[in-house]
C-alpha cells in the first residue's frame, strides 16, 4: 500500500452532505480531489449522505462505500433526523475507485429505530463476512425515552444482510464507533454522545466482551466525534483522527505505536495538513500506488 483515500462530507451547506474524496501519501498531508466538488451524489432517500466509510472486500476484490442516509440541509432539524429518520444504508461499489455504481439503499434499521447513523464495516476472517455496525436511537421496554445504541448485521456482498441485532449498549447514548485490528486484538473507539468524548475498548474477538482502556488523552478531549484510525506507512504507528465538531476545527490527528496503552500524542498544527476542504466524519482506505495515481489523474481531469 502506497497511499490513502479519504471519503468524507463537508457540512450542512448545499451539496455539503455528499461524498468528497481526498488523497495522501503519508496519511497526514491531504490533497482534495475533483476541484473540491463532490465525487458521489445520492439521489435516493433523503438525497444526502454523511459519514461515508470505505472498505475493501477480500471476497470479490470490490471496494464498497457505505454512508448515512441523512440531509440536515433539508431543514427538518436534528430531532426529526434522530427520531424519525431513515433506516437505510446508502451503498456504492467500485472495482477501481474512479468508476462507481449507482447508489442503492438497503434497510437495516430495526423496527422502531429513529435513524441509522455512521455505518462502518470490519471483516471477520473466521466468519468470512463483514460485521456492519451503526447507531440507532431506539426505545427499550419500560424506557420513557429512546437512547442511541450500536446495532450490527452481517453481510458478504453489501446487498443481502442478516437480521439486525443489538451490538453495544452503554449507560449513556453511544454513536460513531470504529473498530481497528492490531496484534490479533480488536480496538473499538466510540463517542459517548452524552459526554461528547471518545471511549477506547479492546477485545479478543469482534463478538467478545470489550474492556475499557483508560486514556488520559481521549478523556481530555471534549466536543469530538467521528473517530477513524489507520496505520501510517511505517507499519507500526497508528493514527487516530477525531472531528473537533464543537469548535468547528475539523479533524485532529493523534499517534500511538500501542493502541493497548491508551497513550496518544496529539500532533501540532505544523505536523499535518488536512487539505483546503473542511473534512467532516468520513472513512480512510489504504490504497496502492496505481490506485493513488489513477485517482489523482482521473479526478483532476473531471470537470
Amino acid at each position: 500500500m502506497a497511499g490513502y483515500l479519504f471519503a468524507h462530507f463537508t457540512g450542512e451547506e448545499k451539496d455539503g452532505e455528499q461524498v468528497y474524496f481526498s488523497i495522501s501519501r503519508d496519511g497526514l498531508h491531504w490533497t482534495d480531489l475533483n476541484r473540491g466538488k463532490p465525487v458521489l451524489y445520492s439521489r435516493t432517500g433523503t438525497c444526502g449522505v454523511r459519514d461515508p466509510f470505505l472498505v475493501r472486500s477480500p471476497l470479490d476484490d470490490k471496494i464498497y462505500l457505505i454512508a448515512t442516509d441523512l440531509r440536515i440541509e433539508a431543514g427538518l432539524g436534528w430531532k426529526v433526523a434522530e427520531e424519525q429518520g431513515s433506516r437505510d444504508l446508502i451503498i456504492w461499489e467500485s472495482e477501481d475507485l474512479v468508476h462507481w455504481s449507482e447508489e442503492r439503499s438497503c434497510e437495516v434499521g430495526v423496527s422502531g429505530a429513529g435513524c441509522v447513523w455512521a455505518p462502518e464495516a470490519v471483516f471477520d476472517k473466521e466468519k468470512e463476512a463483514f460485521l456492519v455496525f451503526f447507531a440507532s436511537k431506539t426505545k427499550g421496554e419500560g424506557e420513557a425515552e429512546g437512547k442511541q445504541r450500536i446495532y450490527g448485521t452481517w453481510t458478504k456482498d453489501f446487498t443481502d444482510f442478516s437480521e439486525t441485532f443489538l451490538y453495544m449498549e452503554r449507560e449513556n447514548h453511544v454513536i460513531d464507533t470504529t473498530i481497528l485490528e492490531s496484534g490479533g486484538r480488536y480496538y473499538r473507539v466510540s463517542k459517548d454522545e452524552t459526554e461528547k468524548r471518545l471511549i477506547l475498548e479492546a477485545a479478543d474477538s469482534l463478538m467478545g466482551e470489550f474492556g475499557k482502556i483508560d486514556s488520559s488523552t481521549l478523556a481530555g478531549l471534549k466536543g469530538v466525534e467521528g473517530p477513524e484510525g489507520y496505520l501510517l506507512p511505517d507499519g507500526r504507528t497508528w493514527c487516530l483522527i477525531a472531528d473537533q465538531f464543537a469548535e468547528g476545527k475539523g479533524y485532529l490527528p493523534m499517534l500511538t505505536e500501542d493502541l493497548s496503552s491508551g497513550d496518544f500524542r496529539i500532533l501540532e498544527p505544523h505536523e499535518y495538513d488536512m487539505g483546503r476542504m473542511k473534512k467532516r466524519h468520513g472513512g480512510i482506505l489504504q490504497i496502492t500506488d496505481e490506485e493513488y495515481e489513477r485517482l489523482a489523474v482521473f479526478f483532476r481531469e473531471v470537470k
